[in-house]
């Protein structure tokens, strides 16, 4: 018996020490770290609506307040070493986040069309704040030997981010518009395995998309859709691979005048393929997340160019494996002039 107690409390020592990787915010949440390329509700009203050729640029601000709680692991078997007894594991996860992000995005439309349609390149980089904290009990059960430990983790950084190449191709066809995009993540940002907070990807991804907007302008009405898929390449720090994900966002609107327009906005997320890579304690789970929200935008002019700015905010609710709260977006652009034979709202695109 003694014996037997005595290789129980090894046992729990050793997954003492596997508590704090389970802890860490690669194991803790599905898109490693909770965090995913794409940053649902990117796209919003008049996203497929061609714009005004040349060089036009946007800065969006970005603010966040998100977290998670519950079981990650709820009573997980598994065997530690050859002749150990097997273990229970509840593991509980207490995890919250804010960031405060600016996005610059210049953007070059070329005038020659391609395909019949309207060709955008964009170039886009982020600079900002991300704070986490991570809090979390773990409890095992070998035999009759059950211990609990308790773990904390919080930080913060301010630094850039990744750079993240976009291509556009818009047709419009009265008040049909339509649009395929194609987009990517160079992990140039500031990133470490070893932080809890970064703003740098850590790993490349590709992500390829349609969108849809109808607008009428006799009445004013618009609505916009965007769907597109990601694919994430390993993490070369973690060897961890976050799954492929499907994301949806979405828009509607009213014109109350050719400058202002009031409506809604919201998303989806769906991961589809399970993570894959370093230990699997918590499973290949899939992370989803839903948000809704109001939205406002003004166009203006500033001397001879065109200015939009732009304000939404979603609420998040039915999410799994992910941090959910709440997202605030301000959005500032200038473009070149719209031709004056043209009605403004179809030629300017409140999306980033």
């Amino acid at each position: 018996m003694t014996s037997y107690i005595a290789r129980g409390r090894r046992l729990s020592g050793a997954l003492a020490a596997a508590a704090l990787a389970v802890l860490s915010p690669q194991m803790a949440l599905a898109d490693e770290s909770g965090i995913s390329f794409w940053l649902p509700g990117l796209y919003g009203s008049l996203s497929a609506t061609p714009s005004t050729p040349g060089w036009s640029i946007a800065a969006i601000y970005y603010h966040a307040s998100v977290g998670a709680s519950g079981g990650a692991a709820a009573s997980r078997e598994f065997q530690v070493g050859r002749f150990s007894p097997n273990v229970n594991i509840d593991l509980n996860l207490s995890v919250h986040g804010q960031a405060d992000l600016m996005l610059i995005a210049p953007t070059y439309t070329f005038a020659t069309p391609v395909l019949g349609g309207q060709l955008s390149a964009t170039l886009a980089s982020v600079y900002g704040r991300n704070s986490a904290s991570l809090a979390g009990t773990l409890t095992t059960a070998a035999g009759p030997i059950v211990s609990t430990h308790n773990g904390f983790l919080e930080d913060a950084l301010v630094s850039y981010g990744d750079l993240y190449p976009t291509f556009r191709l818009k047709w419009n066809n009265g008040v049909h518009n339509y649009m395929v995009y194609g987009a990517g993540d160079i992990p140039v940002g500031d990133y470490s395995a070893l932080r809890l907070s970064n703003i740098g990807l850590g790993h490349g991804a590709i992500d390829f998309g349609g969108g849809y907007t109808y607008l009428n302008p006799t009445t004013g009405t618009e609505l916009s859709g965007v769907g597109g898929f990601t694919y994430n390449f390993k993490n070369p720090d973690t060897q961890y691979q976050s799954g492929i994900d499907f994301h949806f966002d979405w828009g509607v609107s009213q014109f109350l005048s050719k400058q202002i327009f009031v409506g809604f906005v919201g998303y989806g997320y769906q991961q589809i393929t399970d993570d894959s890579g370093q230990p699997a304690v918590l499973g290949g789970f899939r992370s989803r997340v839903f948000g809704v929200g109001p939205q406002i935008g003004y166009i203006f002019p500033i001397g001879s160019n065109h200015a939009f700015l732009g304000l939404k905010g979603y609420g998040e609710f039915a999410a799994a494996n992910r941090p959910s709260g709440w997202n605030t977006w301000l959005t500032f652009s200038i473009s070149e002039a719209v031709p004056t034979s043209t009605l403004t709202p179809t030629r300017h695109s409140a999306s980033k």
